[in-house]
């Protein structure tokens, strides 16, 4: 196996991330992850938290502070949302001590999965009557699809930074053409004010 195949199993892996992790949330604590997620992803989150007596609150947002999720008294769940553009999103947990109980450290099990793991192929093969074989096809045809979107994303992407590339180009080339016509302006006006003044003093003829 070649560089370039190397390369792109690890691109496809990084498509078809699942994100699991393991924490304690103190009272009165708010701890947050944020991901950074392409347009029309589908995104599915599993979250557990252990009793201890307090309270936990779990909201999903963006980068613009919609709520996509939000639960109160968060113990053990699921959500899922679908993105409307490429945007930070974050999930935060959040302890509440209640009134008059000290309680430990608890912790906190949160697994987010997007792209293709986040879709459900045994409930698809089950709805639409589909075989082992053409189920595996379908994830593939999905997989595929994600990253067909991916390189256009990126083409787009390279695109746009190389147009503010040459724009910046532009008025850094044009701002320094002014620069040089703004000093040379100020070394004429210099050289004849001067030399006026030398001759009002008769120092030069």
């Amino acid at each position: 196996m070649d560089v370039l195949q190397v390369l792109l199993a690890l691109y496809v892996l990084s498509l078809t991330s699942v994100d699991a992790i393991w924490f304690h949330l103190g009272q009165n604590e708010k701890k947050c992850l944020r991901e950074e997620i392409h347009k029309d992803v589908l995104v599915t989150g599993e979250y557990e938290a252990q009793d201890n007596g307090q309270r936990v609150d779990l909201t999903v947002t963006d980068s613009k502070g919609h709520i996509l999720y939000t639960k109160e008294s968060a113990v053990k769940g699921k959500f899922a949302f679908t993105t409307e553009e490429y945007d930070m999103f974050e999930v935060c947990f959040e302890g509440k001590a209640m009134s008059g109980i000290q309680a430990p450290h608890r912790e906190v099990y949160l697994s987010v999965k997007h792209g293709v793991e986040a879709k459900s192929y045994d409930e698809l093969a089950k709805a639409e009557k589909l075989k082992p074989l053409e189920v595996e096809l379908r994830r593939l045809e999905d997989l595929s699809k994600s990253i067909v979107d991916d390189f256009a994303y990126m083409r787009a992407r390279e695109e746009e930074m190389r147009d503010t590339n040459e724009s910046t180009h532009s008025r850094v080339m044009y701002f320094s053409i002014f620069s040089m016509a703004c000093l040379l302006g100020l070394a004429t006006w210099q050289v004849l004010y001067l030399r006026r003044y030398f001759k009002a003093k008769k120092l030069i003829e």
